[in-house]
Formats: C-alpha cells, structure tokens, sequence
C-alpha cells in the first residue's frame, strides 16, 4: 500500500527544515582568544560580547580567556596545528612569526570590501604588506610605587633619574622582611622582561637600541642600562629569583607589598586594586640618565586583533573586529581597562574619573609612545637570546659590555 503525504504534512516538513536551516545559520560561533578578559572588571568582556551578538543576530562569540603567557603558548600552539581562533588577541611582538606560518589573514580586503575608514584607526600593523592587527587598546608602563612604603623608608620625593631611582630601592630594601626596592621578571618562558623592564630604561632617555635599521646593541645606551641595572643588581634591591620570574609573579609581589616599585602596564590597575584595595599607589614615569630633558620615551604594549587565516567564518570574525574598532565601543572598552584609544575618535572616560589615570594621561601628554620590538621579524627569539645574555651578566658571568657584544651576536644572525 503506498503512503502519500498529505499537503499539510508537507508544510509541516518544509517549515521544519526551514527552522532547522535558521538554526544552522544561528549557530555560527566565533571563538576569540585573548588575555583581556581576566585584566578588565569581571564580566565586562562578556557584556561587549553579548552587545555585538544583539547587534548581529546569528553570531554567537565564545571566550577563550588567560594569562597573557598561556595566552601566547596557545596561540603559538595554535598557529602550528592550524587550529587558531578565528579571532585572536596579539601582541606587536608576536605578528612577524605568525605571519611567517601564515597563520593570519590579511585584513586589506577585508577593509576595502567593507568600505572600512582606515583613517579611524590609530595604527595598521603590516607584515610584508598585510595587514595583520589593529591595536585596539594601547597601554603606557610607567613606574607604580608603593607610598606607604616609599613613606616608611623615607622617600619624600618620588625618583626621576636613575641614580633617585637607585637610593629611592635601597632605602625600601629590607631583605630580613622579604621586601625590596624593585622587581625584575627575566624569565625565559615570558621574555617580555626585556621590553617592559630593560630596555624600557633606553627609551625614557630618548634613547634607541636600533641604529639604521640594525641592532646597536654595543652602542652606549644600552650598555648603560645594563650597566645600571647590575648596580641595582649589585646593591641587593631587586627581589630575589630573576631568572625565573614572571610578569604575572611581579605583580603579585607589588600587591603584596613585597616589592616598592615595578614598571608595570596600567592594564594591571585593576587587577591590583581587586588583589589589594587598600594599596595605596602612585605612578611615575620611568626614570632617565642624568641631565636628560628632553621628552621621555613611554614603554608600551597593545591589544591588538586579527583573524586566523584558518577560520572559516572570516566573514563574521572581520564584523566582530570592526564593531570593536568602532567608536563608541571602542572608547567603552578602553575606558573599562584604563588604556589608549585604537580608535582616534575615541574618548575614554577615565581621564577625569580616576585619579591614577588622570596621572598616567599626564605622563602620556609629556612623553612618546616607545617600543622598537613592535614588528621586529622574531621579535620574541630576540628578547629570548637578549635576557640569556643578561641572566649571564645578573650572575656575574660576563660584564655588561660582553653581554651586550653577545646578544648583538646574537641578534645579527637574524637579521
């Protein structure tokens, strides 16, 4: 007996795999790697999220949040597999590599399909002319100091050379408490020491590691910084274990109230004030050489965005990109986490809200944004081979001239 389906049961059918089919559409989900999300408020991230898919009906965005070390570990782990995110957080000092495995897509089509205004944005990062990360959020690292510290020690004037800076961590010192005047994080497993917290002291002096193009490495700067920082080395004041540190660790030394004084991003702000509300903290900029005055380089550091060539949603990743470059959201985001605008038309709110960062704004104002690693080809293997050379220098190995010659070594053969 043949069994025929009745029209109205073909309705039924058809509305069903219609439904189906929409759902299929709704299914679409981005994942978005990053370490933004445990250093803004708790759920704030989320609420961006959730904005954006109200906006674009039929995207869903899933969070894949960490540490900035696990963060990169993840990434890099997933640019070899080739199972990146489709929408990744990145560092400037990361791109050279991943663009070298391909990992990230060019943006420029992207953008001309769009009709994307590129003048909107405050920076374009290209690797042999791709377009390859937008910072979104830009982040100063001046020098936090501990006042009740600094107070019981007996500084009354905050340190604006180095040799201020110098007495200012002797007089915090006392190594029978655990406390100590500053804190240096030169682990190999996040050799990001090397930008925030060594070369960092180059650059407050307007002074480069770079020279044409190429490593200057054996020039006078830098070997002054290390030079410097040996004497701080020398004197005791930095917190024991260098070698091993992490940045997260040091920031937990600051909160602790184990350490007087950090360069540290004012990303951390808060986190710092969730770990201890009751720290009482001011930010200065990193001090420099003797008779310098001139306009004081400003340590940096971005999120920064992009999109894995592997995702198969670049369509929709490139929208969750542009509506987190846009304007408004844009200027939500940067004043939730304290940082520089990646949009130029974006105002955040912090300048006259909070008192920190009204300061870190002044200290911005008076400065420029200083950080040569930012599209440097293997940017991190450079940091990597320069923090063995200094760990050498730290454990009395090789004095700073010879750590200097070896890195500059070291860093020609990859240029």
């Amino acid at each position: 007996m043949m069994f025929r389906i009745q029209p109205a049961m073909l309705k039924i059918v058809a509305a069903a795999w219609l439904l189906g089919a929409t759902g299929a559409m709704a299914d679409t989900t981005l994942e978005f790697t990053q370490w933004w999300e445990p250093e803004l408020p708790a759920g704030s991230l989320r609420a961006i999220m959730n904005d954006f898919e109200a906006a674009n009906p039929g995207i869903k965005v899933t969070l894949v949040s960490g540490p900035y070390a696990t963060t990169r570990d993840q990434i890099s782990v997933g640019a070899a597999t080739g199972t990146l995110s489709d929408v990744v957080g990145l560092d400037g000092a990361w791109v050279n590599n991943l663009n070298a495995q391909n990992a990230l897509a060019d943006m420029n089509p992207m953008m001309d399909a769009s009709g994307f205004d590129k003048t909107q944005v405050a920076d374009i990062i290209k690797v042999d002319g791709k377009a390859v990360m937008f910072p979104v959020a830009s982040f100063v690292y001046p020098v936090f100091v501990n006042m009740d510290l600094a107070a019981q020690a007996g500084v009354t004037k905050l340190p604006s050379t180095r040799a201020e800076f110098l007495e200012a961590a002797k007089k915090m010192t006392h190594a029978d408490k655990n406390q100590y005047g500053w804190v240096l994080p030169l682990s190999l497993q996040t050799p990001s020491g090397v930008q925030n917290d060594l070369m960092s002291w180059v650059w407050a002096s307007g002074q480069s590691m770079m020279a044409d193009g190429k490593p200057a490495l054996e020039g006078k700067p830098v070997v002054d910084m290390l030079t410097f920082v040996k004497s701080l080395n020398d004197a005791g004041v930095i917190s024991p274990g260098i070698a091993t540190k992490t940045e997260q660790e040091k920031v937990e030394e600051f909160v602790n109230d184990r350490v007087g004084m950090m360069i540290d991003s004012l990303a951390h702000v808060n986190l710092i004030r969730e770990r201890n509300p009751k720290l009482n903290f001011d930010l200065i900029p990193v001090p420099v050489v003797e008779n310098y005055n001139g306009k004081r380089g400003l340590p940096y550091a971005s999120w920064g965005i992009g999109i894995s060539a592997a995702s198969k949603h670049q369509e929709e990743a490139w929208k969750l990109v542009q509506y987190l470059m846009s304007e408004k959201v844009n200027a939500k985001l940067v004043s939730l986490a304290n940082a520089f605008p990646g949009n130029v038309n974006a105002k955040p709110d912090f300048v006259t809200s909070d008192k920190a960062f009204a300061k870190a704004f002044e200290i911005y104002k008076t400065g420029y944004l200083a950080n040569e690693f930012t599209g440097l080809p293997v940017a991190e293997d450079l940091m990597t081979k320069f923090d063995v050379e200094a760990q050498k220098m730290l454990a009395g190995e090789q004095s700073p001239e010879q750590a200097a010659a070896n890195a500059q070594k070291g860093w020609m053969a990859k240029f």
